[in-house]
């Protein structure tokens, strides 16, 4: 006698499904920025930004010109350098700008403070970065002093500029911007290096410069940093006097 035939398979379930909500996408949390530490010399906020925009607006007016002129006196004039610290206190200094456009120099205490020191050079970016590749640069702030005031050397609003003992234009103080800050935010984990920042104008690209460098007071009208090399085996490529006189 013929085998019994199987049961049929029961009926599919998708006349009775019922889809679920969909379940809402998976949002990107941007992680929170490190908060910059104010320095520890900086008692008052920030000044008001009305007199970097008087400034400002006459350096900008002001064309860049190659003159020879005789260097300023160093600080601590033929002191041998090997790279590290001689009783000076360490900072970390940045300079950074797009390739066309001004170079800047900020200075803070570390790497995770605000900046205590914000100029603009009157110097291309790309040829500053370019000729510290090709060997020493010295860069000297000249400012005059004014008897009847009395301002902090590193408080003084502009400067002339001299590049390896020739003038080169002005130096404007300022207080940082937005774009200042944002980029001393992305390089918060960096305490020295260089390259490319992924910020992108017409100017070009943003690169910067960060390294240590040995801050030495010489009076209260004088100050020098010293680009430190973190072999120890050769001098600064970089050192930065601020003269006033």
């Amino acid at each position: 006698m013929p085998a019994p035939k199987p049961p049929p398979p029961p009926a599919p379930a998708a006349a009775n499904y019922r889809p679920t909500k969909a379940m809402p996408p998976n949002r990107t949390v941007s992680q929170p920025k490190v908060p910059l530490q104010q320095p520890t010399s900086k008692k008052n906020p920030l000044k008001s930004t009305k007199l970097f925009r008087r400034v400002k607006s006459v350096f900008k007016s002001f064309p860049i010109i190659t003159t020879p002129c005789k260097m300023p006196v160093p600080i601590h004039a033929g002191r041998p350098h090997d790279g590290h610290i001689h009783g000076g206190k360490q900072m970390t200094g940045t300079l950074f700008g797009y390739r066309k456009s001004r170079i800047n120099l900020a200075i803070q205490e570390n790497p995770r403070c605000l900046p205590m020191l914000v100029l603009e050079l009157s110097i291309n970016t790309g040829k500053l970065l370019h000729d510290m590749g090709m060997g020493l640069i010295r860069i000297a702030l000249e400012c005059e002093k004014n008897h009847k005031e009395k301002i902090k050397l590193m408080d003084e609003p502009i400067w002339t500029l001299y590049c390896n003992g020739r003038k080169s234009g002005y130096a404007v103080k300022r207080d940082p911007t937005d774009d200042d800050l944002n980029v001393i935010q992305m390089l918060h984990a960096t305490s020295m290096g260089a390259g490319v920042l992924p910020i992108e104008s017409s100017e070009g690209e943003l690169t910067y410069m960060r390294a240590c460098f040995e801050r030495v007071v010489g009076s209260k009208d004088s100050e020098t940093y010293y680009m430190m090399n973190p072999d120890g085996n050769s001098g600064p490529e970089l050192s930065i006097f601020f003269v006033r006189i």
